[in-house]
């Protein structure tokens, strides 16, 4: 729905200035931080750059909301919410807000902290006409309709390019703590922990992120000693700059020939490898439906042209 439809939208001068600066003619594309630039191909030749406007504009933190600019980085809001004890599950590894969303990347934190698409309540992105639209509504029992957050989550703004979100908040855990061991089975951790929030495995090494009450983390950090020992560490391991998407049983049978060095998510599928992930042809039936959402998104073809969610599949 236009914002011209939809009074409660609102006029807001920076999000109008994002539109018109985007117009209805023109290859063009939203530039963030650059920190997955190259994901879904590169840009054609000539797409003019533009960039999303900045800010936190309302936290509201009795109902875990927050609304804030796309070119915010998610460093800032991260630390603006953690003066409330609260953060989102955008992934913490740099970059701006608008870029994680259009990427799509879960944190690493995934099984603790949801999913980035389900933490998008509304969007206001511009069209390929160059128009201000609005989707979805400050809090879950106002959504009707298409689910347009979540569909522009993941699609590398070739369906439009968004400018402001809310998003859902979470409370930061009352006990958090990273554990690694050299010997843990992953899997038998998966297994054995209940509700964590990261298990994580290079090959060689295993990970784990214990999060909630103390007497919880605790508890689950005492039954880890069953299987190893167990050394507490700052924080997740780096993560290799590529992204690839398995189911998570495929993750027993990684090859480091195809992979190099990599870092995998157990329990969820996500592996960051050192090296991209091979493209593989995708059903005719998904690859028609892409086509004809984009043809009905952006039927001249002029948002990120070049790059395609096609070969991403890592969004959920």
């Amino acid at each position: 729905m236009s914002d011209a439809a939809r009074p409660s939208a609102g006029r807001d001068g920076a999000l109008e200035d994002f539109a018109t600066e985007i117009g209805d003619s023109g290859a063009v594309a939203v530039e963030g931080g650059r920190t997955r630039w190259g994901l879904g191909g590169a840009l054609a030749p000539g797409t003019r750059l533009v960039r999303a406007p900045a800010g936190i504009l309302e936290h509201h933190p009795e109902e875990m909301t927050v609304r804030v600019r796309c070119g915010t980085t998610v460093a800032e809001l991260h630390g603006e919410l953690g003066a409330r004890r609260q953060l989102t599950a955008l992934p913490g590894r740099g970059g701006t807000v608008g870029g994680a969303l259009a990427v799509g990347e879960n944190d690493v934190s995934v099984l603790g902290r949801g999913r980035v698409r389900d933490a998008v309540l509304q969007v206001r992105y511009v069209s390929a006409e160059g128009r201000l639209i609005t989707g979805g509504g400050p809090t879950v029992k106002n959504v009707t309709g298409f689910d347009l957050p979540r569909l522009l989550v993941g699609s590398l703004g070739t369906l439009g390019l968004i400018g402001e979100v809310i998003l859902r908040t979470n409370p930061v855990p009352p006990a958090s703590t990273w554990l690694q061991c050299p010997e843990a089975d992953p899997f038998a951790v998966a297994a054995l922990v209940y509700k964590a929030s990261a298990v994580l495995w290079d090959g060689g090494r295993t990970w784990v992120h214990l999060e909630g009450h103390a007497t919880d983390v605790a508890a689950n950090r005492a039954a880890l000693a069953a299987l190893g020992p167990w050394t507490e560490v700052a924080e997740a391991p780096e993560l290799p700059p590529h992204r690839w998407s398995l189911q998570p049983a495929q993750l027993r049978t990684l090859d480091r020939a195809a992979t190099g060095p990599f870092v995998a998510s157990v329990a969820v599928g996500t592996v960051f490898a050192t090296r991209p992930q091979a493209s593989s042809e995708l059903p005719a039936g998904l690859q028609a439906l892409s086509g004809r959402l984009k043809k009905e998104f952006d039927p001249n073809g002029r948002l990120s042209p070049g790059r395609s969610p096609m070969g991403v599949t890592a969004w959920t």
